[in-house]
C-alpha cells in the first residue's frame, strides 16, 4: 500500500509539472495567439474560412491536425478539436515549440500563415498577414 501511495505521489507530482510547463508556454505565446485568433476569426472559435478547410479560433486545417499528432507521436488531436479554443491553442504551441522554440515572434507569425519552414527567407509572401498581425498584437498589448 505505502508503494501503491508512493506512486501515486510521484504520478501527481509528474501531472502538476507537465501542466504547469503548459501554462508556462501558453504565457510565452500569449499575445501571439491572441492577435493570430483576431486576424484569423475575430476570436470565434466556430469560424469557418471562404473555402471550407481552415476553422476555429485559429483556423487549423486538417493538415495542421496531423503535423501535431506525428510531433507528439501519437493522435493527441481530432479535426473536431479545431473548433476548440483550447485545444487550438494547444496545436498552436505544439507547432510552435517543434518549429520555433526559440520563441521568435515575427518568425511564428510569418509561419502560421505560410507553414512555410524556411518563411523567414521569403518574408514578401507573408508580409500583409504578419502587418495586420502585429497591428493587433501591438493594440492588444496596449489594451491589457
Amino acid at each position: 500500500m505505502k508503494r501503491f501511495i508512493t506512486l501515486l505521489i510521484i504520478m501527481l507530482v509528474a501531472n502538476i509539472s507537465v501542466f504547469a510547463a503548459n501554462l508556462n508556454l501558453e504565457k510565452k505565446w500569449a499575445q501571439v495567439i491572441y492577435a493570430i485568433s483576431r486576424v484569423e476569426s475575430e476570436g470565434n472559435p466556430k469560424a469557418v474560412s471562404k473555402c471550407g478547410r481552415y476553422v476555429g479560433y485559429l483556423q487549423i486545417s486538417e493538415i495542421l491536425v496531423r503535423e501535431c499528432n506525428r510531433i507528439a507521436g501519437k493522435k493527441e488531436f481530432t479535426y473536431a478539436d479545431r473548433y476548440d479554443k483550447q485545444k487550438s491553442i494547444d496545436m498552436f504551441i505544439t507547432y510552435m515549440e517543434r518549429f520555433n522554440p526559440e520563441g521568435n515572434i515575427e518568425k511564428a507569425i510569418r509561419l502560421w500563415n505560410s507553414g512555410d519552414l524556411n518563411c523567414m527567407n521569403h518574408k514578401a509572401s507573408t508580409d500583409g498577414y504578419y502587418r495586420r498581425v502585429m497591428n493587433k498584437f501591438s493594440v492588444q498589448a496596449v489594451t491589457e
